[in-house]
């Protein structure tokens, strides 16, 4: 199909109509966000003198509405800019407008008569071919779309985005019998190249696949926990990373959600669900969920729902848990469990799920039942809400951000050791199960050739998980590791092309990891052609150096140390941009530190549009001295040349570095120079290493040759110096920032500048790396710099803005 998404129309501004819109404008779609005309005017706007003709009376809905979503946190925009991408309108004045429009999709309140009302004008307006699409999650598709025109029908289809659009990676596919199999396949398509989806194709059914096993898992884990006698903190422990969760736990997220958005949901899922749902009964509200609700306690819009806010007498912030017993709020309490303490050794969550249901304690029988109800339904909604098993599991990881999917998770487990624990405490799976492992199959998946396959049900055989081609999974290059050590894997990915693989806690940047960058460039200079350095973490690309050996040196005043590992760095760095082969990072997540200096010199970055990358050193009391400081001072120096205004290019790399900034995406990062024009951004974070690859080898095929070390760097000298000494002295006389502040600041200003120089002039690339060293070395030297380092490892969090 020749279709193209140039201007999208959206039908409802509330939370989720706003926020899609905005996801659109992310990607540089031109979007009208309309919303109903208000019934009368307010006593606001008749103080104002407004009539009900004037355009602010007309508009205040959608106005309000999308003013609301741009002040929200997390941002919904890449760039606050991009708002201007989105026009704002009311269905009585700019519905007509949709005849210009390629996609329309309905976001407006869930009732199937209003829906209808909005397709019948749709319909008479919208030019032939455009698709519509509806945002429900709990009314069936197909009876949308009763009444309409063929044409409608044929491009009508369910597009389900899951809160927050930006963030959440599902999108949920739900044809009608009526939609056109080439508008499916698009959707598909378009929702993972363009919108960074994981596209899900599911079925007409209640709750489609992700909210019908998701809410089953979140009231069941409740009411298990209820039985048990857990606590909300004891629960969201045994819900979060631990078990590759988010962090938000169980309810933790049904406060983000709103308990009256998850009771609307399971109600609905219950009314539906009579005869042809054996546990139906499960979506009935346990009864700490029911009293929640009665008492209007749901969640964070309401200020109080399993959790409440407080301020303390001294006026910090308290984070207060609900007791069960009494209905009443006492301090979070730390949460131990012999289980737990267990799992600490063991980074790669999917061998931690053996001893989660191994244990002995509460813990462990927690995990037991909660594993085996939730594995127990899925089996059971086959082939109801879908006949493949990858579908259940993708919808489950992107959807709830579940690191491991339901059939994934019994896999690391071992499916005939969690089918015992599933026999004894009477909750057998369905039959197939049982028909699967007598056929002498002993998983749900398996790896073939560097493919995924999955166990296909009807067929009794291992299908190929589809849509692989545009991907690269590491974790399926096992059997391709050309060396490695204990921070690092360097894999053939086929094509002359490697991929390093970082393994640390974090990714943070320790000597095996830098052994690890050496190993993979001069192997890619040998026999391969090109080098990318990227990672799945969930967590981070990286989070910068590994500050614990740093800090032992600092302690020990051990100097010349200190002086190794950071010219050792800095070497590492460099080789990244001066090596013979073409050297590509794949940055996601956090990219902070010495991981934002390692992409800052690569030949190119192939980042994921939510990349948070900065230069965060002065947050830990020192510089960046890994090339970050020398290569915002080359960067500005080639600014120059364009005839910009010198010294304000350099102050806004300066007071990045100064104030540990963080980009909010890819996008910030390239407003901020640490991206380049060069330097690409790709949506959908399944494919980044594949995209990364590519570019790796069309350098390669491009006649890549081995750049020279620069000696062009123009600085400014004495004269910037005493422009942003001035401007620290201010700041510090203000009190804006402390003494130490002050002092990290003038280094910085010394070394971004190029140091005591007469006047403005060029410098190489090592002058400004032996500046940085310099300063830091001075700075690690620091007393409050040594107690900074000190507060990180002992459980702070890098420096975020």
């Amino acid at each position: 199909m020749n279709r193209s998404i140039r201007k999208v129309a959206v039908l409802g501004s509330g939370i989720m109509g706003s926020r899609i819109a905005c996801h659109f404008a992310n990607i540089g779609v031109e979007v009208l966000l309309l919303d109903i005309v208000p019934k009368e005017l307010s006593e606001a706007e008749k103080a104002k003198g407004l009539t009900t003709d004037h355009p602010a009376f007309r508009n205040r809905l959608v106005n309000d509405s999308f003013q609301q979503t741009l002040k929200a946190t997390p941002a919904s925009l890449y760039s606050p800019s991009f708002a201007s991408r989105i026009k704002l309108g009311n269905f009585d004045d700019n519905l007509a407008d949709i005849k210009n429009y390629d996609w329309i999709i309905e976001v407006v309140v869930e009732r199937l008569d209003i829906k209808r009302s909005i397709y019948e004008k749709v319909d008479a307006l919208r030019k032939p071919g455009t698709l519509v699409t509806s945002n429900t999650s709990g009314i069936p598709i197909h009876l949308m779309a009763e009444g309409r025109s063929e044409d409608f029908k044929k491009n009508f289809c369910g597009t389900h985005f899951f809160n927050p659009p930006r963030y959440l990676r599902l999108l949920e596919i739900i044809p009608t019998p009526d939609t056109d199999q080439a508008v499916i396949d698009f959707l598909m398509h378009y929702g993972d190249l363009f919108l960074g989806k994981t596209t899900v194709l599911c079925k007409d059914t209640p709750g489609f696949i992700a909210n019908r096993l998701g809410i089953y898992a979140l009231i069941q884990t409740i009411r298990i926990a209820e039985e048990m006698g857990l606590s909300v903190d004891e629960v969201d422990k045994l819900t979060g990373p631990v078990a590759g969760r988010p962090k938000s736990g169980t309810y933790r997220l049904s406060d983000v959600v709103g308990l009256d958005t998850t009771v609307h949901v399971a109600n609905n899922l219950y009314a539906a669900g009579e005869g042809n749902d054996e546990s139906r009964d499960a979506f009935i509200l346990p009864d700490v969920m029911q009293k929640l609700f009665d008492n209007k306690w749901l969640g964070d819009k309401t200020g109080q729902g399993f959790y409440k806010k407080i301020k303390d007498e001294k006026g910090k912030s308290v984070i207060l848990a609900l007791d069960f017993n009494t209905l009443e709020y006492k301090p979070s309490e730390k949460v131990k469990f012999a289980t737990l303490e267990g799992t600490k050794a063991i980074s790669d969550v999917s061998k931690r799920f053996a001893v989660l249901v191994a244990g002995k304690d509460k813990a462990g029988e927690f995990y037991r039942k909660t594993f085996a109800d939730i594995f127990r339904y899925a089996t059971m909604r086959i082939p109801e809400i879908s006949d493949e098993i990858f579908r259940i599991d993708q919808a489950i990881t992107a959807g709830f951000g579940w690191q491991y999917g339901l059939f994934e998770t019994w896999d690391a487990i071992g499916v005939k050791d969690m089918l015992t624990i599933m026999e004894s405490l009477d909750l057998k799976p369905a039959a197939w199960v049982y028909e699967m492992i007598a056929d002498g199959n002993t998983s749900f998946y398996k790896v073939e050739a560097g493919k995924r396959h999955y166990y296909d049900i009807p067929s009794k055989s291992y299908k190929k998980v589809p849509g692989q081609e545009s991907f690269i999974l590491l974790s399926n290059l096992s059997d391709n590791i050309v060396w490695k050590n204990a921070g690092a894997n360097l894999y053939d990915m086929g094509d002359g092309i490697l991929n390093l693989e970082f393994k640390s806690k974090m990714n943070t940047m320790g000597s095996e990891v830098i052994e690890g960058i050496q190993k993979g460039i001069s192997i890619a200079e040998k026999d391969f052609r090109g080098l990318v350095i990227g990672n799945e973490s969930v967590e981070a690309f990286s989070a910068g150096a590994n500050l614990a050996m740093l800090f032992m040196f600092a302690i020990e005043q051990e100097f010349d140390e200190i002086n190794m590992v950071i010219a050792q760095f800095q070497q590492t760095m460099m080789r990244a941009r001066y090596s013979s082969i073409p050297v590509v990072t794949a940055p996601h997540t956090l990219a902070l530190g010495g991981g934002c200096e390692l992409n800052l010199h690569a030949d190119k970055i192939v980042a994921h549009a939510e990349t948070y990358m900065g230069l965060v050193e002065f947050g830990v009391g020192i510089i960046p001295a890994g090339g970050g400081t020398k290569e915002m001072a080359l960067r500005c120096s080639d600014m120059y040349q364009a005839g910009d205004t010198e010294l304000n290019i350099l102050q806004t790399a300066f007071m990045n570095i100064a104030q540990a900034k963080v980009s909010t995406s890819a996008r910030d990062a390239r407003e901020m120079n640490y991206l380049q024009e060069k330097d690409q951004i790709v949506l959908n974070r399944s494919r980044l290493i594949a995209e990364a690859k590519q570019a790796a080898i069309d350098l390669a095929d491009n006649g890549y040759t081995q750049p020279k070390q620069r000696a062009d760097i123009k600085v400014q000298g004495k004269t910037g110096i005493a422009l942003f000494m001035a401007g620290i002295a201010q700041m510090r006389l203000a009190n804006y920032i402390t003494d130490h502040d002050a002092k990290i600041a003038n280094k910085l200003a010394y070394v971004i500048n190029g140091g005591d120089l007469s006047y403005a002039q060029n410098v190489t690339e090592q002058y400004l790396l032996d500046l940085e060293r310099e300063a830091f070395l001075s700075l690690c030297g620091e007393k409050k710099t040594l107690e900074r380092m000190q507060g990180l490892l002992n459980g702070g969090k890098p420096p975020r803005n």
